[in-house]
């Protein structure tokens, strides 16, 4: 898994490469084999373009953005045999998790691994392998290449296959819709 972050910006007025290199924020995991996330970058609600260097994932306490600012995230994601090995230790793993994804770890069911909703809106590309997107009611088989916009959507990644799948996700934070806005105003 070889992630790599260029950051460019203007410098005096001249567009340049300003870093070049792995995301500050990446996590390869000790406890799932071949699981990695990479908490690439971050937008406030408002951002301000400048030529500052200053990594912005570092000041971040939550993978989650706030209403209007954005997360990009890189996942990789390995085949769904790893957790049903013996060896496996979804505790260990767990824990692993909470450190390496706050504010996301936290957002996972208890009593259905993989399981969570976010307050975003996402987009998210498989850019290699294939994985299926699972949700409340069905699932979605998606390949390289394949987009889905989720709107704070109950849902889990699963990688049915046999090779590691890796997406890319871009959350922007939402604000939670009122109830009336839940029903069908499509005509």
């Amino acid at each position: 898994m070889n992630y790599r972050r260029v950051v460019v910006s203007n410098v005096n007025g001249i567009s340049t490469v300003v870093e070049d290199g792995q995301p500050t924020r990446l996590n390869l995991s000790r406890h799932t084999p071949g699981f990695a996330s990479g908490f690439v970058w971050s937008t406030e609600p408002k951002p301000v373009l400048s030529s500052s260097t200053t990594d912005p994932t570092l000041a971040k306490s939550s993978f989650l953005p706030v209403v209007g600012g954005t997360s990009l995230l890189l996942l990789t994601l390995p085949p769904d045999s790893v957790y049903a090995d013996p060896s496996y230790d979804p505790v260990a793993a767990g824990a692993e998790a909470a450190e390496s994804s706050p504010g996301l770890a936290e957002l996972f069911e208890p009593d259905n691994p993989g399981m969570h909703t976010t307050p975003t809106v996402d987009y998210d590309v498989v850019i290699e392998g294939e994985v299926w997107l699972e949700l409340s009611e069905g699932e979605v088989h998606l390949t390289t290449g394949d987009i889905v916009v989720q709107h704070g959507t109950r849902h889990a990644w699963r990688n049915k296959g046999d090779k590691p799948a890796t997406v890319l996700a871009v959350l922007i934070g939402a604000q939670d819709r009122a109830p009336a806005e839940d029903e069908d105003h499509r005509s």
